[in-house]
């Protein structure tokens, strides 16, 4: 069973759609659980690594002596068990700072909801590979083109009149060939893939050493 703690059991009603933003910041506060780690499922096709390195270290004692800071998130499955939209490199930390749980924010999402709130958030860190960025766009953009009043692959919206790939663009900062290129490295067999990441993580460290 998971060893759900909760800070509060309340959740927020529809009046506090206005209410102030403190009292918005303690409705959040009340879907925050620890969570048993074992209890947690990585999302599947999860397309940013995390790896064991110095950063990972650092952030695994900052846990140690500190606790999760910042919560992870995750959804409710219908097995009753949770799956980690964001958070994973936190989720590894407690791991390796031997710690049983993570704590968590609870939301209710579908499946594409919580595509495009996993690719979203993990947009957040400071080094992505672009074969990363290539699997995150094509989760998202297939995730977009199933939601009710997206466009499908040969249709547009009457009302935007935009593909999911130009919407997509415009959303993350890329032009719609751009987000086509990025997409296209997903047709790349895995040794190619892998040459890629380690020709790049060869740069990174070379001109950390300039």
């Amino acid at each position: 069973m998971p060893n759900e703690k909760s800070i509060e059991m309340r959740l927020p009603s529809l009046d506090d759609l206005f209410s102030s933003q403190e009292e918005r910041d303690d409705a959040k506060l009340k879907r925050i659980y620890d969570i048993d780690l074992l209890d947690i499922d990585p999302f599947p096709d999860h397309p940013f690594k995390v790896q064991d390195d110095e950063d990972m270290m650092n952030l695994a004692e900052s846990i140690r002596t500190n606790g999760v800071l910042t919560p992870a998130t995750v959804r409710k499955k219908e097995d009753g068990r949770y799956e980690l939209l964001s958070g994973h490199r936190r989720y590894r930390a407690c791991q390796l700072a031997g710690l049983d749980s993570l704590r968590c924010e609870v939301v209710d999402m579908n499946r594409d909801e919580a595509i495009i709130f996993m690719v979203e958030s993990n947009f957040q860190r400071t080094k992505i590979l672009p074969s990363e960025k290539a699997f995150a766009y094509k989760m998202r953009l297939e995730a977009m083109k199933r939601l009710p009043g997206r466009p499908s692959r040969n249709s547009v919206p009457v009302a935007q009149n935009k593909t999911s790939r130009e919407l997509l663009g415009e959303q993350v900062g890329e032009s719609p060939d751009q987000i086509r290129r990025y997409i296209r490295l997903t047709e790349l067999i895995p040794e190619l893939l892998d040459m890629e990441n380690k020709a790049i993580e060869r740069f990174d460290n070379h001109i950390e050493l300039i």
